[in-house]
């Protein structure tokens, strides 16, 4: 199971038609699973998984 590591909310915003209609919509996070150096697992966004793995390379 993985823990949920990011304070990040979803986007909100309409969609609109050709008759200008809006319709409430929800753009969510794209949440990936990553397991850490001491062997954690956590849920973050694609943007902070590639600061892990970029900090991880670095480290070795």
């Amino acid at each position: 199971m993985a823990i949920k590591a990011t304070e990040k909310k979803p986007m909100f915003g309409n969609r609109r038609s050709h008759a200008l209609n809006a319709t409430r919509h929800m753009q969510k996070l794209n949440l990936q699973n990553v397991t850490l150096e001491d062997g954690t697992k956590v849920k973050v966004t694609t943007r902070e998984a590639k600061k892990y793995k970029k900090d991880m390379k670095e480290a070795k």
